[in-house]
């Protein structure tokens, strides 16, 4: 069984192509977005989801958030005295994704299609490949988050030849892809993009301004006041989505606070956040040599777009009004079920050719040569430029820049600088030439880039017809073979709560992580509720516990809209 995986940076959905359409799949609370939290509880098991970010929202040491941004790094996430890297996180959010397929369609899952942003670099893909393989998956294709969000609005059935701009602003990423549909074909032309711009940074934005107006510092507060005031800052910020205005009630130290934020304030707080929106769609336009007019439609994805100061950007920009008609949240997760489809031939699914494009500029280190015949080192050499389409193969000529060396060190970078100290060094390749003047003495270097984001680098030593082969499957921070097998037999030690009671442990990390925020005849009533319920799961009476569970789930969301 193949499926699709939206692997978000704040929440996660899988997904398979069933019946001629795609089909979400809900987690053990009927809910089909599953937070991308991961924390341990108090016996050191592993909670996934709406139970972890409850739990963390009580013990922040516990419980790990956001951890998409540090794809790709050796950065390592404190939980607890345990530690773990983001690909060992992104892994457990998989593994929960997979086990609610597994109860739902009641066969194994075996491979996966798993989204990425398509601003991701060679590193961030392999690490997300990475993830897949410590969930127990077979990961063969990764699909860009914005083409993938074209396949959930179906424009790849459009019989007119179209061109889209797909503007997908996630929890902690930000993409723009320019693509075009026809005749069975979607062909990214473009796209750009910021990996460290997304709606947290919009969240943190507000809850600086909520602490400044209380002239308090929002890291000098416990760890646990912090998660609790961000968690309220959060649920502000949705209802500006809906509402001119929205407020937040916080007892601090006996003190009864109260903020209150409007759209123009939010507007005002967030603009150097929205110049950076700005950036990469005139990019995105420059490299598709567009104007905004020969855009047929504009499509908005990921959760933060439902912020109305996005689409005045780009009815300001583009000129247009943005089809909204599948829910951001949802779009990317319908799209890789789309993809899984394909993947599995599906002969409900017509054959349609995707295309892809290099997102950054690949390239070597060179030595150059001025007017005045000085010498410098540390120039970049382009052999792929960006948005490129792949699978792309280029090759160039180079020289060694010495008469008689007998060696030369390849080094291999992704990025847009022409100086390669400002780009990212992705490997390298030591080369025996033979003993000849620099001139006589070239080599051929080929670097071809397929659409998994695997780049394979080829020498030819001319004089010698010598071949030398590097393809790049591990970057710096990356995890060798060992270490992947070692920590995937670290996570499968891992003790995790059966999956038919994963309802029961969120309602009650709910239900604790209530009471902790509230004080007097607020907390006696949760202490009421949840002493019943846990009652309730020591009789082992499941009618019983799933009939109060719900009735416990109702009253939680009555006092949650009552206090707010």
């Amino acid at each position: 069984m193949i499926v699709g995986i939206d692997l978000g940076t704040t929440h996660s959905l899988i997904g398979i192509y069933d019946g001629g359409r795609p089909h979400l799949i809900a987690n053990p609370l009927g809910e089909l977005l599953t937070p991308s939290v991961v924390a341990l509880d108090g016996d050191g098991r592993l909670l996934v989801g709406a139970a972890a970010r409850d739990r963390m929202a009580i013990a922040p040491e516990r419980g790990a958030a956001v951890f998409k941004r540090y794809m790709g790094t050796d950065r390592v996430v404190h939980l607890g005295d345990r530690s773990f890297r983001a690909e060992e996180l992104s892994a457990m959010v998989l593994r929960a994704l997979v086990a609610d397929a597994e109860s739902q369609l009641g066969e194994k899952v075996t491979e996966a299609v798993i989204s990425v942003p398509a601003y991701f670099s060679d590193s961030q893909r392999k690490a997300t490949r990475i993830a897949g393989e410590l969930a127990g998956l077979k990961v063969e294709r990764l699909i860009n988050e914005p083409t993938a969000a074209a396949l959930a609005y179906g424009l790849q059935e459009r019989k007119d030849e179209s061109t889209f701009l797909i503007f997908d602003l996630g929890g902690g990423t930000f993409d723009v892809s320019i693509l075009e549909a026809f005749d069975g074909v979607m062909q990214v032309h473009a796209t750009a993009g910021d990996n460290y711009l997304g709606g947290e940074d919009f969240l943190q934005a507000l809850l600086a301004d909520c602490c400044a107006s209380w002239n308090i510092r929002g890291s000098d507060l416990p760890a646990n006041l912090r998660a609790q005031l961000a968690a309220r800052v959060e649920r502000a910020k949705h209802q500006l989505s809906s509402a001119h205005e929205a407020e937040v009630n916080f007892t601090l130290d006996g003190r009864d606070l109260q903020w209150r934020i409007d759209e123009d304030r939010f507007a005002k707080l967030v603009e150097p956040l929205v110049q950076r929106l700005r950036a990469p769609i005139e990019r995105a336009l420059r490299d598709a040599r567009l104007d905004p007019q020969q855009l047929d439609e504009v499509v908005l994805v990921g959760g933060a777009s439902r912020m109305p100061l996005v689409a005045r950007l780009i009815a300001r920009m583009l000129g247009k009004l943005p089809l909204r008609h599948v829910s951001p949240d949802q779009a990317i997760g319908l799209g890789a079920a789309v993809a899984a489809g394909m993947k599995a031939r599906d002969e409900t699914l017509e054959e349609i050719v995707l295309t892809d494009v290099s997102p950054y500029t690949l390239g070597i280190a060179t030595s150059r040569t001025d007017e005045r015949g000085r010498r410098s080192d540390g120039h970049f050499a382009p052999l792929i430029e960006r948005n490129a389409t792949v699978p792309v193969s280029r090759v160039e000529t180079f020289w060694p820049s010495q008469d008689f060396q007998t060696e030369l060190k390849l080094e291999v970078y992704q990025g847009e600088s022409p100086r390669v100290a400002n780009n990212v060094r992705l490997g390298e390749l030591n080369i025996r030439i033979p003993k000849k003047k620099a001139q006589e003495n070239p080599i051929d270097v080929r670097f071809t880039y397929d659409v998994n984001g695997v780049l394979q680098v080829e020498v030819e030593v001319i004089a010698t017809k010598q071949r030398h082969e590097l393809i790049l499957e591990k970057n710096p921070g990356a995890m060798g073979r060992e270490e992947i097998a070692a920590r995937f037999a670290a996570l499968a030690a891992l003790k995790v709560h059966p999956r038919e009671q994963q309802a029961n442990i969120a309602v009650v990390a709910r239900c604790e992580r209530l009471y902790e925020e509230h004080l007097g005849e607020a907390r006696e009533l949760l202490s009421r509720w949840l002493t019943r319920f846990i009652a309730t799961l020591e009789s082992q009476d499941t009618v019983q516990i799933e009939r109060e569970r719900r009735e416990l789930s109702a009253a939680l969301d009555d006092f949650e809209q009552q206090v707010r």
